[in-house]
C-alpha cells in the first residue's frame, strides 16, 4: 500500500481475526428467504474469519422491530464480543416501512451504546424484493467483518 504505515496494515489484519470471539446473531424471520441468506452468508464469513462454529449463536424473532429487544437480552448476558442484527424491511404502500426501518435502526444503535457491545446492523431497507436479494449475500458477509473488526478494536482500546 503506497504511503501506508506497515504497523497500520498489521493492526488492520489483526482486527479481522475472529479466533476467541463469541458472536450472537439475531435474525428476523419476516422476509425469511432474504434473512436466511443474510444469516448464512454472515455465519460463513464469521467461520472464514476464524470464529468457531460453537461460538456463534443464532436466535430468531418475528420481525425487525423485535430484533433490538433480543439483542438487548444477549447483551445483558455480557458473554458476546459482538452481535449482528439481521432483517429485511421492504417498502410497502404505507408509512409502516419508515416506522419499522427507523425504530429498528434506532433500537439497534441504542443497545450497542447502552451495553458498549459492537452490533453490526444488517437489517436491509429496500424498495423491493429484487434490491433485497441483490444485497443479501454481500451484506451478510459485511456484517460478519464489521462484527469481528469492531470486537477486536474495542478490545484494544
Amino acid at each position: 500500500m503506497f504511503g501506508a504505515d506497515k504497523g497500520a496494515v498489521d493492526s488492520a489484519d489483526a482486527r479481522m481475526n475472529g479466533k476467541k470471539l463469541k458472536v450472537g446473531i439475531v435474525q428476523a424471520r419476516f422476509n425469511a428467504s432474504v434473512t436466511d441468506a443474510l444469516a448464512q452468508a454472515c455465519r460463513s464469513e464469521l467461520v472464514a474469519l476464524g470464529v468457531a462454529e460453537k461460538d456463534i449463536e443464532l436466535i430468531t424473532v418475528p420481525g425487525a422491530l423485535e430484533v433490538p429487544v433480543a439483542l438487548q437480552a444477549l447483551a445483558e448476558k455480557a458473554s458476546y464480543d459482538a452481535l449482528v442484527a439481521i432483517g429485511c424491511i421492504i417498502r410497502g404502500e404505507t408509512y409502516h416501512f419508515e416506522l419499522v426501518a427507523n425504530e429498528s435502526g434506532a433500537g439497534v444503535t441504542r443497545v450497542s451504546l447502552d451495553y458498549q457491545v459492537p452490533i453490526a446492523n444488517a437489517i436491509l431497507t429496500t424498495e423491493d424484493m429484487p434490491q433485497a436479494q441483490a444485497r443479501q449475500v454481500d451484506k451478510g458477509r459485511d456484517a460478519a467483518r464489521v462484527a469481528v473488526e469492531m470486537a477486536n478494536l474495542l478490545e484494544s482500546i
